[in-house]
């Protein structure tokens, strides 16, 4: 059976540019063909059992020919796959998209086209520069610097009125301004270069076609970048009167699909350039026991928390078998998961580590109590030890796992990079994926932070209390300091 194919258009710089309607199609498909030039958060919205495969387009380096890319998706599509086709901005301005889809149609796979924002027009407007304007631009020009030939002559384009948008032309600046000169376009026509559009990394300089080329080699912009010519070059229509906390700052975060959306929310919202990278999974394993011979439930997570709600959801567990049982947790964020569902823990450590859980359970048990613990695979076992020194009985059900996911190896050059667990320190750096000198590690726990010592020598704070407030609480005052 043929598969099917999406050509979806991911927008330009950070993920959530990209449209609902693609988003949507995204995670539907079994295997994803995405482009450098993508924000590689996209691929965390993927199905977890996808095949990622990089076919990226960076001038200057290596990446598959056209007829190959053509190629992956006929051999995907013959196997009966649902593909995405992720391409920055959108697939026909200058995406080649009509190649691809050349290609599908000779094979007779079927395909749909989801167009993407264009970085012809989102990155000078989100540097503040409007590509028309009602009294000095009544048209624009979009224009590709980069040719199959290689040839262009840009004196043609020295005659446009309105503004003129180069794209992939960085690196021939040069020969464009000098184009456009000798074509009779004006040395005084104002001019601005936008490096790294629409991300934490964006770089903007102005100036005017006679001195702009020296402007970019002073200011050293990278690619990819769009070169604005024209009187609205010279608007620069940005609120810079009001500044968030966290505005110009990057982060990283890492961990579940869970953890990485509340936290990257609150970050946002707080100005912050945030980049997801959601490389854990969890994996239900055993279920929970009959709870009528314990006492005192005990909790390390909030991924314990839910999932025991939702097996006694499922097994229409009565409520009231839960009186008169203690409720023993860790963490702010487990107790108002457990808050919730209307069940208030009754004991909960000042400090939020499993040593000091186990010492306040002693403390508020009776030495006939038995303990059932509800947690990860991979838990810590000073719980255990503590409470067979006392001679508390206990059971410990692991009744999840964490595991790693197939997303793709990253590099984080953020100014933070966010941690909530030791196995997501492991997995993200046993799998290949590194960070820049940099980068602060921020870590929720003690435990967290120790793991992530073996690992990195770049700096490691600790966040207080171990929750979303706590991390945003340690950048602020880490960033005040």
């Amino acid at each position: 059976m043929t598969g099917f194919v999406y050509i979806i258009g991911a927008g330009c710089g950070k993920y959530d540019l990209i449209t609902l309607r693609g988003l949507n199609a995204l995670k539907q498909c079994d295997v994803i063909v995405y482009d450098a030039l993508i924000d590689d958060t996209l691929l965390s919205f993927a199905a977890r059992s996808a095949e990622f495969i990089c076919v990226g387009k960076r001038a200057g380096k290596h990446s598959a020919k056209q007829d190959e890319i053509n190629n992956i998706l006929v051999r995907k599509a013959l196997e009966g796959c649902c593909i995405a086709r992720l391409k920055g901005g959108d697939p026909f301005v200058f995406g080649r998209g009509s190649e691809e889809i050349a290609e599908l149609l000779e094979h007779q796979i079927p395909f749909e086209v989801i167009p993407g924002i264009s970085s012809s027009v989102a990155v000078p407007e989100l540097a503040g520069i409007p590509v028309t304007h009602r009294r000095t631009s009544r048209e624009f020009h979009v224009i590709t610097a980069h040719t199959a030939d290689g040839k262009q002559d840009f004196s043609v384009y020295a005659s446009l009125e309105g503004t003129i948008v180069f794209l992939m032309g960085l690196n021939v600046i040069s020969d464009i301004a000098e184009g456009l000169v000798k074509g009779g376009k004006s040395p005084d026509t104002p001019a601005a270069v936008i490096s790294n559009g629409c991300t934490e990394r964006q770089k903007i300089v102005r100036g005017t076609l006679a001195d702009i080329v020296q402007t970019v080699k002073n200011n050293e912009l990278s690619f990819p970048a769009v070169i604005v010519f024209g009187d609205t070059a010279k608007y620069n229509f940005i609120c810079d009167y009001f500044i968030k906390e966290l505005q110009g700052i990057s982060i990283t975060v890492t961990g579940t699909d869970k953890f990485t959306e509340k936290i990257s929310t609150l970050l946002s919202d707080k100005g912050a350039a945030v980049r997801k990278y959601s490389h854990v999974e969890i994996v239900r394993k055993n279920n929970i026991p009959t709870l009528e011979k314990y006492d005192c439930i005990a909790f390390t997570s909030s991924y314990g928390a839910e999932i025991f709600i939702s097996q006694c959801i499922q097994n229409k567990t009565d409520i009231r078998t839960l009186a008169g049982k203690k409720i023993a947790v860790v963490g702010s964020g487990t107790y108002e998961t457990l808050l919730h569902f209307g069940l208030i823990p009754d004991i909960i450590p000042e400090k939020y580590t499993v040593s000091e859980l186990a010492n306040k359970i002693v403390q508020n048990v009776s030495d006939d109590s038995r303990v059932l613990i509800l947690r990860a695979e991979l838990g810590s076992e000073d719980l255990d030890e503590i409470l067979e020194c006392r001679n508390i009985s206990y059971d410990d059900i692991r009744i999840y796992d964490t595991v790693r996911n197939g997303l793709p190896a990253m590099r984080a050059d953020s100014d933070y990079i966010v941690f909530g667990s030791s196995f997501g320190v492991r997995s993200f750096f046993e799998y290949g994926c590194t960070l820049s000198e940099k980068t602060t590690i921020i870590c929720i726990g003690v435990l967290t932070a120790e793991t992530a010592k073996k690992y990195s020598e770049n700096r490691i704070l600790t966040a207080f209390p171990h929750s979303a407030e706590g991390i945003y609480n340690t950048i602020t005052g880490d960033i005040k300091r």
